[in-house]
């Protein structure tokens, strides 16, 4: 199945300028987000992670049933003010602006194998908040991993991770 036909873009949003690609598409095609979870299944397994984290929002659809295929927990890297309790947070700058993400203190434990997760890497920023607060958490990032690489604007190169994709695009 190529599930690239199941990924719309949607040209200048957020803002002028920006090509979205939209998995609202495929997660709303069963048989296509079936296949995504076990193609992101044989790309994360290698890792053995004991937990997923999940990127607010779209990070969420993909690492729960994902999560459950790899038979690991699933903890939440959201955006600022969302988890209730003690927190830790990260700010970076976006392929259009700035944000911050969090997690729960006690969330990860160290030593816990984590894979981050999120529908689709652009500039890394996103993925690189997550993973330094789950390196200062105590535990080890052994991957990242996403529906889409938007391969074009090099960001897999700076993560400093191992990192996998399902579909990448070479450019816009």
């Amino acid at each position: 199945m190529n599930l690239k036909q199941h990924i719309r873009q949607i040209p200048d949003f957020p803002k002028p300028g920006i090509n979205f690609f939209d998995i609202s598409t495929l997660i709303g095609h069963p048989e296509a987000w079936r296949t995504t979870i076990e193609r992101m299944t044989e790309l994360v397994s290698p890792w053995k992670p004991d937990v997923l984290a999940a990127v607010d929002a779209r990070g969420f659809l993909v690492a729960a049933p994902l999560s459950i295929q790899l038979n690991c927990g699933t903890v939440m890297v959201r955006k600022s003010g969302k988890l209730p309790g003690k927190v830790r947070a990260h700010s970076y700058g976006l392929e259009y602006g700035t944000d911050t993400v969090e997690i729960q203190e006690d969330a990860i434990k160290p030593g816990q194998r984590t894979v981050i997760i999120d529908d689709l890497l652009a500039t890394g920023g996103t993925l690189k908040a997550a993973a330094s607060l789950i390196e200062g958490s105590g535990a080890p990032v052994v991957g990242a991993a996403c529906i889409i690489e938007l391969a074009f604007l090099g960001a897999k190169e700076k993560l400093g991770i191992p990192f996998k994709a399902l579909l990448s695009y070479d450019s816009e």
